[in-house]
């Protein structure tokens, strides 16, 4: 279907509220360059943390000494095995076990992007609650933190991008930003404004605290117990083949696949967006985070529903939420006009915008 169809049809479903610019009653270089900050203060004004705020500075002296988790790396350690003598047995899997692996991964990732991500984090549109009954669970499907812990270090994250205040900060590494922020404790700084941020939202939305409330024996069930037993139980296969590849190998891909958002999507890659900021837009990254890849755009308007300017291009998340709106389950889709893509291009972009 030619690309032209899938914007007209994708943006057909409900409304969507979208900002251009300039505004009315501006004019000129300098007024529009004060107004582009504010863009999203318009198209979602009630919520201004997962803003980047280029006034904070690290201070000054030695990063403090890492304290490991030994916890945490034996876990990922013994996972990652797992996963890797999984890859050995996928050959001799039964077809319906390579098939709700691949599955398993799908809902799972959409718990992530669509879920935790999109919705919660960003507040990018609103879900009705059979859709966030499904995100919910699916989230806790993924396990990377219940949705509550996922979106406040994900705001800091965005407000204090590439400074020890971000929880993942990629100018200390690839490895880092990838794993081994989680195989230390936080820095400081992390902890100081991360503790800061409004977080009255999620707060305030009781399927959240629910899944916080209950998210240590819920995510046994879903990440573990039931992707291991249905294989087992439902056509006979194998109990190793059940664990090491429905269960470790699925969940090393998704965690992996969420992390290269972290480390390679803001290290690899073009900005046609914003040359000011590290985030990068990485094809790659986006075929195995189901959409997430395209992270100059998004870190220039974390207020776009669709985490890309071209919606369905190699996004299925963006796909799967506009297939919500199409139902009724989604609606009130934030969207950034072109209008203000290429303002912001113009202004800041690398060279390497090439449009599409």
């Amino acid at each position: 279907m030619p690309a032209h169809m899938l914007h007209e049809i994708s943006g057909s479903y409900t409304t969507t509220t979208t900002i251009t610019a300039p505004p009315p009653g501006l004019n000129g270089r300098q007024k529009l360059e004060k107004t582009l900050p504010d863009l999203g203060e318009e198209i979602r004004p009630e919520m201004k943390d997962d803003i980047h705020d280029p006034s904070y500075q690290d201070e000054e002296g030695p990063l403090p000494k890492l304290e490991y988790v030994w916890r945490n790396i034996i876990l990922m350690g013994l996972l990652h095995v797992g996963a890797l003598y999984g890859l050995t047995l996928v050959p001799t899997c039964k077809f319906y076990t390579w098939i709700w692996a691949y599955m398993y991964y799908v809902v799972s990732a959409l718990g992530i992007t669509a879920g935790a991500h999109r919705l919660w984090s960003h507040r990018t549109y609103k879900a009705r609650l059979p859709l966030r009954l499904f995100l919910i669970i699916a989230n806790t499907m993924a396990f990377q933190n219940d949705v509550y812990e996922w979106a406040r270090d994900h705001r800091a994250h965005h407000k204090f991008s590439e400074t020890h205040a971000d929880p993942h900060n990629s100018r200390r590494g690839f490895f880092f930003s990838h794993v081994g922020w989680l195989l230390v404790r936080k820095h400081p700084a992390v902890k100081k404004k991360g503790g800061l941020l409004d977080m009255s939202d999620l707060k305030a939305e009781k399927l959240v605290m629910f899944q916080r409330r209950y998210y240590k024996s819920a995510l046994l069930l879903m990440c573990f117990i039931l992707p291991t037993l249905v294989p087992w139980y439902c056509w006979g296969e194998t109990f190793p083949h059940s664990l090491f590849v429905a269960t470790f190998l699925r969940y090393a891909v998704v965690l992996n696949a969420t992390w290269l958002v972290n480390s390679a999507a803001h290290l690899y890659g073009y900005r046609p967006y914003d040359k000011n900021i590290e985030s990068r837009e990485n094809i790659l990254v986006s075929l195995g985070a189901v959409g997430e890849g395209f992270h100059n755009y998004h870190h220039s308007f974390p207020y776009d529903y669709s985490a890309s300017e071209y919606r369905w291009s190699l996004n299925f998340t963006t796909f799967f939420i506009d297939c919500m709106a199409a139902i009724g389950l989604a609606y009130d889709r934030k969207k950034v006009s072109k209008a203000a893509i290429l303002a912001r291009i113009k202004r800041t972009g690398d060279g390497s915008y090439k449009s599409g």
